[in-house]
């Protein structure tokens, strides 16, 4: 595994795939090939850069047909909802987008909270260990001056 890898959190290129979904949806209802065309490769650049090693042709066609498969269910229940709350399809797709960006976040923010309780248990564990050293340290002390 590269350090770019390891440094990513599973969530995050969870979150990144979400957001290539939406982006296919938005180019699906955008109706245009260019629009089609820069979402497709945006599909394969961001698998890419999730990848160890590179895939084969079959895994990359894999890959790509299901971003796309989840962009057109998107599109479809984008589209859907849009209609029924009479709501434009950009505001629902972006909606998602958002959506998916706050679960990342709230995802960071309970790792950051569990790491910071992790931090303040071994700091405390410390410091009573240090007290109990200073005790021990004393009763010698005190012992020895008897003596």
């Amino acid at each position: 595994m590269t350090d770019e890898h390891q440094a990513t959190r599973p969530e995050d290129d969870a979150a990144r795939l979400g957001l290539v979904v939406v982006g296919e949806a938005a180019a699906l209802h955008a109706g245009d090939d260019a629009s089609l065309d820069a979402s497709e490769q945006n599909i394969r650049e961001t698998v890419d850069s999730m990848v160890d090693e590179p895939l084969t042709d079959r895994q990359e066609e894999v890959v790509e047909r299901l971003a796309s498969a989840g962009g057109t269910l998107t599109a479809g229940l984008g589209g859907a909802l849009a209609a029924r709350s009479d709501r434009s399809v950009d505001d629902v797709l972006a909606g998602a987008a958002r959506s998916v960006v706050q679960q990342q976040r709230l995802s960071q923010e309970r790792e950051d909270a569990d790491h910071r309780e992790r931090h303040r248990e071994d700091a405390d564990h410390q410091q009573r260990e240090d007290a109990g050293h200073q005790q021990r340290d004393r009763s010698d002390d005190e012992g020895r001056g008897e003596a």
